[in-house]
């Protein structure tokens, strides 16, 4: 498995850090972001994934997150992958929409015509990714996953469905019950089909009442008040009741008057990355 190195930065005495690699899984090329602590230097060290939202790319969590800081002094690399496939071969949505297709692979293995050739996110966040970064930097296999928004989602489906991989799960302003929202319908209808049984395998809130009474990693969610999408797409509510009634423990907090944004993101990563650090150590 090999990678190639697109680009390096110094930062809070780490190196941030941009790969590119051709994926079996996706059969397209993907660059992908990596932050080594300064502690990377001495040995191997955990790792965050980050998981970004609708229209993001690799670049936008290390550029505008400002959590280099807080995972230098911890010791935590960070892990960001792109949102899709990209490509000039790889599909996209045919009328440009920002919710489907390149920048919104949603996280799942499509099993529909003509997504499935390459939109394999859930195989490539799991298995692929890490394998390939495992490999090649110092890294231990003690993971922990992030996301926002559509990265939340996928920090939660994937976290939940993979609880022996992940020490602890947090997400901010995540799509919870995406089966039951206009974003994650249309993403399910397209990449899935229509037969809605299989949709609860993406969905956190589903996953979250089949798993009650199992152990489960630690979660955070961070959902602002103030998010424009959290009415339509978000609904933190249907997650809290599932919490509730399956006693999995999740700290789910709403924080007033915080928005939907990166500057949200900013305010509360460093509780989330000590929140990480402290499931593994």
């Amino acid at each position: 498995m090999e990678m190639e190195l697109k680009d390096e930065k110094k930062v809070f005495g780490g190196r941030q850090l941009r790969f590119e690699h051709e994926s079996d899984v996706l059969n397209c090329t993907m660059q992908f972001s990596v932050f080594l602590p300064p502690q990377a230097e001495q040995g191997d060290v955990p790792t965050v994934y980050w998981l970004s939202g609708l229209t993001c790319t690799d670049e936008n969590f290390s550029s505008k997150a400002g959590a280099q800081r807080v995972a230098a002094e911890l010791g935590l690399a960070l892990v960001i992958p792109d949102t899709s496939p990209r490509g000039e071969e790889v599909p996209d949505d045919a009328d440009g929409a920002y919710d489907f297709g390149k920048g919104a692979g949603f996280y799942v293995n499509a099993t529909e015509e003509p997504w499935r050739t390459h939109y394999q996110m859930y195989d490539y966040i799991v298995k692929e990714l890490p394998d390939l970064v495992e490999a090649n930097l110092p890294l231990t296999d003690e993971r922990a996953i992030s996301g926002h928004s559509m990265g939340g989602h996928g920090a939660l489906v994937i976290g939940l469905r993979n609880a022996q991989r992940y020490a602890s799960i947090s997400a901010f302003s995540p799509i919870v019950h995406p089966s039951q929202v206009p974003w994650g319908k249309k993403a399910f209808t397209g990449y899935l089909g229509t037969d809605e049984n299989t949709w609860r395998n993406y969905d956190a809130t589903c996953l979250l009442e089949e798993l009650a009474g199992q152990d489960l990693p630690p979660i955070l969610i961070d959902q602002g008040d103030a998010d424009q999408f959290l009415d339509e797409h978000l609904r933190t509510d249907y997650f809290r009741t599932a919490n509730k009634d399956a006693g999995a423990g999740a700290q789910i907090r709403m924080q007033p008057g915080y928005d939907h944004s990166y500057y949200f993101i900013a305010t509360f990563i460093e509780e989330h990355l000590r929140f990480h650090a402290s499931n593994l150590r």
